[in-house]
């Protein structure tokens, strides 16, 4: 009878392999032998061949997200991590924040054309602010068309018929479900913010280590759901009664 596989042996199976990585990570030559074959057979994370500039559009995202430019970068980490402090620890609320910033504005503006008058003994033209309509159209565009594909790819993996990815998706969920349960949305923005803007630019600087770790990692990943499938998986009747390769 072939020994039973559990949650518990598909964990403790992949710690040793995290654990052998790291350790190989230190060992020079392992690197020298094993360069050529992880570029030919995984060629960089996700099996891209692209620069990550380029896969990030190439404009000036790009540079924000890889801190080509570090001032533009650093204040909006900046901006991002004030307003999430504002929120979070001095729990102001979006409604309070936005009268105060409408008064600060009206009370610089009102200062502006009075004290401007009075020196230059006529009034000066206030600058208007305007924000283009198309801003607004652009991203709620860009928002329905994603939310419309996450919607029909969760539709087609429950009508799909393919119990794996089904499982699979429901495993993804009920996680994104107890993280949520930690902590509030604005949190989960805010890391998800913050790792947007770090985890990028320290993947390209340490870009041939992370591509071996992560190709040694799915590799037993690999061999745990073989194992998965051939003595649990397998076994689920399908709607057309074969196995799901």
């Amino acid at each position: 009878m072939p020994e039973e596989i559990t949650a518990e042996s598909l964990v403790n199976n992949l710690m040793e392999t995290i654990s052998h990585s790291v350790s190989d990570h230190k060992n020079v030559p392992f690197f020298e032998e094993n360069s050529s074959s992880v570029k030919s057979q995984f060629n960089r994370l996700f099996g891209r061949d692209k620069p990550l500039h380029h896969l990030f559009g190439g404009g000036k995202s790009a540079d924000v997200l890889l801190w080509r430019d570090k001032k533009i970068s650093a204040s909006v980490l900046t901006g991002a991590t004030i307003v999430w402090v504002l929120f979070e620890w001095l729990n102001y609320h979006f409604l309070t924040l936005l009268c105060f910033v409408l008064v600060l504005g009206m009370l610089i503006q009102f200062v502006w054309a009075n004290a401007s008058g009075v020196l230059n003994r006529s009034p000066s033209s206030v600058a208007r602010l305007v924000l283009p309509e198309e801003y607004f159209v652009n991203i709620g565009k860009l928002a329905g068309s994603e939310v419309n594909r996450g919607l029909c790819f969760l539709q087609d993996v429950a009508c799909g018929g393919n119990i794996k990815q089904f499982l699979v998706a429901v495993a993804c969920l009920c996680a994104a479900a107890i993280i949520g349960s930690w902590c509030n949305f604005l949190t989960v923005l805010y890391v998800g913010f913050i790792a947007a803007h770090t985890l990028p630019v320290l993947y390209e600087r340490y870009e041939d280590e992370v591509d071996s770790f992560i190709d040694n990692v799915l590799k037993q990943l690999r061999h745990n759901y073989r194992k998965l499938d051939d003595r649990v998986l397998s076994r689920i009747p399908t709607r057309r009664g074969k196995k799901y390769e």
